[in-house]
């Protein structure tokens, strides 16, 4: 499989595992393991700013549970630069923000990608963000 092609695979599993409610989440797993893709989901929710360390830990947390990386720095560190990234991607709109949703982590190979899906917002008037981060490792 080409390594672009294997990219586009991870980072779309990334990001439907971080959509997912739990009885999809469990349907996916076991269809993404069939292709021998290493998938994790983990929710999260508070003020942005205060929740970003907390966001990154449970990535890598889940991401090790699932058996999605090893605990390694190599892997622990590609899974907290991924999700930095998808984070970063969304702060400007959820910066002072409450936020709730979703993370999603996926593997094949060298290839990892991070996705989280947020709620932004106060009550009933959230706007919606995803973020995708992804890493290559040896």
């Amino acid at each position: 499989m080409k390594d672009d092609q294997a990219s586009k695979e991870v980072a779309t599993a990334a990001i439907k595992m971080s959509l997912t409610d739990r009885k999809e989440e469990k349907e996916l797993k076991k269809e993404y393991a069939a292709e021998d893709l290493k998938v994790a989901a983990v929710d999260f929710g508070g003020e942005f700013t205060s929740s970003v360390k907390k966001v990154i830990e449970r990535a890598i947390v889940a991401a090790k549970r699932e058996s999605v990386i090893k605990d390694t720095h190599t892997d622990q560190g590609a899974v907290a630069g991924a999700t930095k990234e998808a984070l970063s991607q969304i702060t400007d709109k959820a910066i002072g923000f409450n936020v709730g949703g979703k993370i999603g982590v996926a593997r094949r190979g060298d290839h990892i990608s991070v996705a989280v899906f947020f709620a932004i917002g106060l009550l009933h008037l959230n706007e919606m963000a995803i973020g995708l981060g992804h890493r290559a490792v040896p």
